[in-house]
């Protein structure tokens, strides 16, 4: 897990990782498309993502990553 994608839950899923508060229906997609990464990461905890709902939401990228680091967007929220 590269270290700025670090978050504070991290869970395997169908052999993917999956790092942060990362929606349900984007790691449904995930399981149906089945893309060549390692998993989807939301770093940090950004308000508004699943299990930090409250008042204020701030848009956040959920991230596809590779092997090598590499990152991708993979949705926006």
């Amino acid at each position: 897990m590269p270290r700025r994608l670090e978050a504070c839950h991290t869970a395997v899923v169908s052999g993917y990782v999956i790092e942060g508060h990362v929606p349900a229906d984007l790691i449904r997609r995930l399981l149906r498309e089945r893309p060549a990464v390692v998993g989807l990461a939301v770093p940090g905890m950004p308000r508004g993502s699943p299990g930090m709902e409250g008042p204020v939401k701030d848009p956040y990228d959920v991230l596809t990553f590779d092997r090598s680091g590499k990152t991708s967007v993979y949705a926006r929220r």
